[in-house]
């Protein structure tokens, strides 16, 4: 199957008839309708994978049980080898290298060191195996890439769990096997496995086909160890005909993992994958699902792939297009919204993944679970109402030129949505900014703020409909209020229960309004104010030439047609990133690109002639009051432009973003969306608003 020629396969299918794999086209888009949904082209979608810098999300087993019966038999046929009930658990990982990193029959020790791991890089898995003298666990780490890399893991792991090896070493354990020989049933290779465990050997029994079973012993690191290995069991145990173990074909090693529960030891089922052939599970339910425990628990359609890649277990789940836009475009959006919107998000979903699937972006998948790709989580966020967007445009999707169009959306574009020069620095026709005046939407149910000045000179944010007005001013022509109950003064015009308030405001309490602000929301924000050392250690690494420190100046010096920030300098020094929409990422995660900023100490005075210069609040700066000129001693400072509008400076120096949107703002806006559902547009109108001279088509 093209993309998976790194390694074996493990894949999992719930169509009785199974699927071929020749039938796959770049990224597994093109298959046959199947008989778990009978509708459409399936796409591949990676859960956990590690492609590096692209992509990495690594598991060293997962768990899956089925609503229904299900079970595991080889790609290249129909037979099971193996058969789960309804509602059983069990355990998958792929052989590869791992780290040995303590073998005890201590079960308190053993559950020690195996949550200890969990806590690190080198995650566990353990196992238990009866002895004569009892049941012996051993835990491991990895898989690792290969040999190098496990034995640079072994002093890791050494030192994370030293308190509890007491005089055991860590060490690598690898993916060579001798073999005891082959046996029709599993109590025949039981019975082997007993007689070899008595003795102390650390053995497995093995699937090798149907009703087919190995025992198999070693775990070496290569093939001059595997030698040794061998010698020495053919000493012990001359009876047995010990040879080296496949590497090629399909086995599966069966393990009892006892990781899951660390109060007690808890056996459930784990098979571990070693060879090079594909094996597909099987729910025989078409109607159920299987359910992947590391996932939150959440059920999933369709089929799950397992592969070796990078040296790593990789989760890919295949499902029917169709089906996966059930799951999609509920995560996406709410499944309350009108029905045009969701038959908006439909299609433009339905676009992206087959555009994406085509590209084989993420080698052995199109696309992933997460906002890399489009949310994907199962069956959990399905509903009637998503249900019935998605079939009434099955297979309709968005072209250009003859060709699918990628249906790139972001959550609210403030108003305007970007240009792809804007977010990408390259342009694209179908991407070009037009009005989205429809994203205030969000701030329907949205309540206003107060920017107020406290009586010992703090700032900070209050909802309006905790205040009241007192019907007077300050001498400058300054509101002020009073709270109606006990209210927390927020930091942001918005309600943070991680960050702690500026103050706390009982019923009677008065304070000055400086400014009145939206909620911050998808449409409208405030981020900040951050201080020079804190942009520092966002922007490191995210620029071509390293930031000068400290930052005193912070400028936008261009923008693009939207009005999205495209250039900005750090005193005269421009920000160099990889590209515009990175502004976000690097300025401590922006909502968008399209903001202004505003210097906490940075002020502009306007001489009686017409002339203007800036200054930066420092101790000591001349103040004209009311009084006559005075010295500024710090504190924060009250200042006011020609129409009366207020703001505070202090001597902090530091950076506030004031913006709108959430995302990247390219191409459809779902706030957006809605509002224009709202408003009586179907999704046609919406779509072709939102994306330039596409065509809908059936595909």
């Amino acid at each position: 199957m093209k993309g998976t020629n790194s390694g074996i396969k493990f894949k999992w299918s719930r169509c009785g008839k199974g699927i071929l794999a020749g039938l796959l086209l770049a990224g597994a888009i093109q298959l046959p309708a199947s008989a778990d949904s009978g509708i459409g082209p399936h796409v591949r979608v990676a859960m956990y994978l590690d492609l590096g810098s692209t992509y990495k999300s690594t598991i060293p087993a997962v768990t899956i049980k089925g609503d229904a019966a299900w079970g595991a038999g080889p790609q290249s046929g129909t037979e099971n080898w193996v058969q789960f009930a309804p509602g059983q658990s069990a355990r998958f990982s792929v052989d590869g290298y791992k780290v040995k990193a303590l073998e005890s029959s201590d079960w308190k020790t053993v559950a020690a060191v195996i949550k200890k791991l969990q806590g690190t890089t080198d995650k566990p898995v353990a196992f238990a195996q009866n002895s004569s003298g009892g049941t012996i666990y051993r835990v491991y780490t990895g898989p690792y890439a290969n040999a190098a890399e496990a034995g640079k893991a072994v002093d890791r792991v050494a030192g994370s769990i030293s308190s509890w090896i007491k005089g055991q070493k860590p060490s690598v354990h690898g993916n060579f096997y001798v073999s005891a020989g082959s046996y029709g049933s599993k109590a025949e290779a039981d019975t082997v496995l007993d007689t070899l465990s008595a003795q102390g050997t650390e053995a497995s029994a093995v699937m090798t086909g149907p009703q087919q079973y190995s025992v198999w012993v070693g775990g070496a690191s290569n093939e001059a160890e595997l030698g040794t290995i061998q010698g020495q069991l053919t000493q012990v145990f001359p009876q047995i005909p010990w040879a080296p173990a496949a590497q090629t074909g399909t086995s599966i090693l069966i393990h009892n993992d006892v990781t899951l529960n660390l109060d007690t030891p808890s056996p459930v089922e784990h098979y571990e994958l070693s060879g090079n052939e594909a094996l597909l599970v099987r729910d025989n339910d078409d109607n159920s699902f299987l359910q992947l425990v590391e996932r939150s628990a959440r059920k999933y359609r369709g089929d799950f792939e397992i592969s070796r890649y990078s040296g790593q277990l990789a989760l890919v789940n295949e499902v029917s297009l169709e089906q996966y836009l059930y799951s999609v475009v509920g995560a996406e959006v709410s499944s309350s919204w009108p029905q045009e919107s969701l038959k908006a998000q439909a299609v433009a979903a339905r676009s992206y993944a087959l555009y994406n699937a085509a590209l084989n972006k993420f080698k052995i998948a199109g696309l992933v679970d997460t906002t890399l790709s489009q949310v994907y989580n199962g069956a959990e966020k399905e509903a009637n109402s998503i249900i019935q967007a998605v079939d009434s445009t099955s297979g309709e999707v968005m072209m250009a030129d003859g060709r699918i169009v990628e249906g790139i959306f972001s959550s609210n574009s403030g108003g305007v949505t970007a240009d792809s020069t804007e977010a990408w620095g390259s342009y694209n026709p179908v991407y070009s900014s037009v009005p989205s005046k429809e994203d205030e939407v969000v701030q329907a149910s949205l309540k206003s703020w107060y920017h107020v000045l406290l009586s010992n000179g703090a700032t900070g944010y209050v909802r309006e409909d905790n205040t009241a007005s007192l019907g007077s001013t300050t001498a400058a022509g300054l509101q002020k209020l009073t709270v109606t109950t006990s209210v927390m003064v927020r930091p942001l015009p918005m309600i943070q229960s991680d960050v702690d308030p500026v103050a706390k405001l009982n019923p009677g309490d008065q304070a000055i309004v400086l400014d009145k602000v939206d909620e911050s929301s998808a449409y409208a924000w405030i981020r900040g104010p951050f201080s020079s050392a804190e942009l520092l250690k966002s922007l490191k690494g995210k620029t071509t030439t390293e930031a000068p420190s400290p930052i005193l100046n912070l400028e936008i010096t261009q923008r693009g047609p939207s009005g999205r920030v495209t250039q900005i300098k750090a005193n005269g020094q421009i920000l160099d990133v990889k590209y515009p929409d990175a502004f976000r990422s690097a300025l401590n995660g922006l909502p968008s690109t399209l903001f202004d900023i505003a210097a906490t100490g940075r002020y502009t005075v306007q001489s009686a002639g017409g002339t203007t210069s800036s200054g930066t609040a420092a101790s000591g700066t001349p103040l004209l009051t009311s009084s006559g000129v005075k010295s500024w001693d710090g504190g924060n400072m009250v200042v006011m432009d020609g129409n009366g509008t207020a703001r505070v400076i202090d001597q902090t120096n530091e950076f506030l973003f004031v913006g709108k949107g959430y995302g990247h703002g390219i191409g459809m806006s779902q706030w957006g969306a809605k509002g224009m559902a709202d408003a009586g547009y179907d999704y046609r109108q919406i779509l072709q608003h939102y994306y330039q001279n596409v065509t809908i088509v059936k595909e």
